[in-house]
């Protein structure tokens, strides 16, 4: 979120001691990205209350300002039995600048469906065209393969005439590509004025992140290899790089990923080379 000038707000989920996440941010100066201004000693949005989709987890996926509120899209998770974990799309909104949320409902406003009946995540949301638009992680399958259960997901697409109430059509925006591929998550979309360009994370055994493109917004051509980007030869992001999160500033593209492990090892910064 920016604030003023080279100022940006990084929201963020971080695991407790009882290994369950909650969102906070930080804040940075484009001047010095790597110095941190600011880290909020508490929580802004709490897990909730035991029994509801989101007490064992809540996840930010994205911010939306809508006058003088800011609507942020989460994750929550409850912990499953037969399958390790169910999650699901929920609201929280500030209307004190981002610095604290309350729950818009303490039901998901993104459930499971007939489109999307095991879970669904990580929701990328933009204004374009008098719609709501919205890119989000489906699951498709659930498998248990010897010692290792795991669910099956694509990105897919919905709409709304409010940003509340949401139309999912069942298109899948990014499917799985190649053999041994299993996951797709965390779109991030961004309409220049020639095409819809989003960046996402695909997984074999380990997340890189891959880029497509869209006349529509609705029908893609992936393009993984105009990237550019992928794991270091040693250090933070040696094994895994994912979560990309893409916005602009000062003229230029900047990149926001995790490491190892999901994030474990930190979160960085790349910039688009023209």
């Amino acid at each position: 979120m920016h604030l003023s000038g080279e100022r940006y707000r990084i929201y963020f989920a971080g695991r407790n001691r009882a290994n369950k996440s909650q969102v906070g941010f930080f804040e940075i100066e484009m001047s010095d990205p790597t110095k941190i201004e600011m880290l909020t000693p508490d929580p802004v949005l709490k897990l909730g209350k035991i029994g509801l989709f989101d007490d064992s987890a809540v996840f930010p996926s994205w911010l939306v300002r809508r006058g003088k509120a800011i609507y942020m899209y989460y994750v929550g998770w409850v912990q499953g039995v037969s399958a390790p974990y169910y999650a699901s799309g929920g609201l929280a909104i500030s209307r004190d600048g981002g610095r604290t949320f309350k729950r818009y409902s303490e039901a998901p406003i993104m459930g499971r469906s007939e489109k999307d009946p095991y879970i669904n995540a990580s929701n990328c949301v933009i204004r374009d065209r008098g719609l709501w638009a919205m890119w989000y992680l489906s699951a498709i399958d659930f498998r248990i393969e010897g010692s290792k259960s795991m669910y099956y997901y694509v990105i897919k697409y919905a709409e709304s005439d409010d940003g509340l109430n949401w139309r999912r059509t069942g298109n899948v925006s990014i499917g799985l590509k190649e053999k041994g591929e299993t996951r797709i998550s965390r779109p991030c979309v961004i309409r220049d004025r020639d095409c819809y360009k989003m960046w996402y994370s695909y997984a074999r055994d380990s997340y890189r992140i891959g880029y497509a493109e869209s006349i529509d917004g609705k029908k893609w051509v992936r393009m993984d290899e105009k990237l550019g980007l992928t794991v270091s030869r040693s250090g933070w992001d040696d094994e895994m790089v994912c979560y990309p999160h893409v916005f602009d500033h000062g003229g230029r593209r900047f990149m926001l990923y995790n490491g190892n492990s999901y994030g474990k090892t930190g979160i960085g910064l790349a910039t688009l080379e023209e």
